[in-house]
């Protein structure tokens, strides 16, 4: 058995010698990984430019010598009178080093300025960071509140609170004409919306556009869709092509929870007697704009009695709206003024006879107040005929969003 063992490996170590000689190997090769170098290493630091603090503090706080923005061009510089406080600002300079050698910042939702230093001089350059967007529909009951129904379905990794908020508003902004959230919902409401969500290259997301929408309210069914015309402007119509512009808002403010609804008699919170109340009150935050619910002209602005600050507006067909308990009045307005709908002529205030800041509107016919509610607002315009086709198109592409009968990307999963 030994002298097997004996034989055996003068066998291997011959067979070596052979395949030495050969030049050749009968089994693999340990690889050997190149050795990795470091050339250089980085330590990155984020700041944020502080309150009442000019950009020339931040920059030697973090040794940052040599750069002089007024020297580059102004698209690839930054305005020191434009920069607010909480503004994120990149510093990286290399572990060798005491200064930063890279200084970024974040200027807007697309794009990134860098200096970067070479030698004693810096150099400046624009990133721009590409956005995709991602078609969502969401679907629920608004029991209350516009922005709490889109809220509870929506995850804060779909959208942070501050992005669901511009949904909401932008959602009430679509209806402007047709229905005012403040005192329109009732329990049982129901909405579905289809938008779209913006995703940067660096992960960021974002709130971009509603693309189609359908709320039932009060038994009644509203469609919205959104349509680019041939001029680039995009409008919404509803199913049948017709314009959600009217001539009308449903209110002066952006949907606000309304204080007292309009009635022919009330108890007078100040002074305690019965009285005609001949409009509708919407509490709202000091300073609120007020907005002029349909082009006109103004025929007062000033202070009236128990209304306080008042705007009244002569509309067309015998229709004023009155504004009244203003803080003040929009820059420039006065007696004669043409404003159109959507300007903005005061702010929410509490003058007059007025317990506390909130927005008095009245909205008149031939001298008689009405509520708003039931003043028909008339038809918008059309489709134009040329632009029929196009529009059919679109709406069936957002039908399949709205009504989808595949599974689709849903945001509205509990959090």
């Amino acid at each position: 058995m030994r002298r097997l063992g004996v034989l055996s490996g003068v066998a291997v170590l011959g067979a070596a010698g052979f395949f030495a000689f050969r030049g050749q190997w009968p089994w693999p090769r340990l690889q050997v990984a190149p050795p990795i170098v470091v050339r250089e290493s980085f330590i990155e630091t984020l700041d944020t430019l502080r309150s009442g603090e000019t950009l020339s503090d931040l920059l030697s706080r973090h040794r940052v010598s040599g750069l002089s923005l007024p020297g580059f061009p102004r698209e690839l510089s930054l305005d020191p009178r434009r920069l607010r406080a909480g503004l994120v600002f990149s510093f990286r300079r290399p572990a060798t080093d005491s200064a930063p050698n890279l200084v970024s910042v974040r200027t807007d939702a697309a794009s990134r300025i860098e200096f970067r230093r070479e030698g004693i001089a810096w150099l400046a350059r624009r990133h721009e960071i590409p956005w995709r967007a991602e078609p969502l529909r969401i679907e629920g009951s608004i029991d209350n509140s516009l922005y709490e129904a889109l809220d509870a379905q929506i995850q804060d990794t779909t959208l942070d609170a501050g992005e669901r908020a511009r949904l909401a508003w932008d959602l009430a902004d679509v209806y402007a004409w047709e229905v005012d959230f403040s005192r329109d919902i009732r329990p049982g409401d129901r909405f579905t919306v289809a938008f779209e969500r913006m995703v940067s290259a660096e992960g960021e997301v974002r709130f971009g556009r509603v693309l189609a929408a359908q709320l039932s309210i009060g038994g009644k069914e509203l469609s919205a869709y959104a349509f680019q015309r041939p001029d680039g402007r995009t409008s919404f119509f509803d199913a049948g092509g017709i314009s959600l512009h009217r001539a009308f808002l449903r209110a002066p403010l952006q949907f606000r929870r309304i204080s007292s609804s309009f009635s022919r008699a009330r108890l007078h919170p100040i002074l305690g007697t019965m009285r005609r109340h001949e409009g509708t009150d919407y509490a709202a935050a000091p300073g609120t704009p007020v907005m002029a619910a349909g082009d006109g002209s103004v025929t007062h602005a000033g202070y009236t009695g128990g209304y306080g600050n008042l705007v009244e507006i002569r509309h067309r067909n015998g229709i004023t709206t009155r504004y009244g308990h203003l803080r003040g009045f929009a820059r420039g307005l006065q007696v004669g003024a043409h404003v159109q709908q959507g300007d903005i002529i005061g702010y929410v205030g509490a003058t007059g006879l007025a317990t506390g800041p909130h927005l008095h509107y009245e909205f008149r016919v031939n001298g008689v107040a009405r509520d708003s509610r039931s003043v028909d607002m008339g038809n918008g315009q059309p489709v134009p005929p040329a632009d029929r086709a196009a529009f059919e198109q679109d709406r069936a592409r957002l039908d399949s969003l709205l009504r989808p009968t595949a599974p689709t990307v849903l945001a509205n999963a509990a959090r």
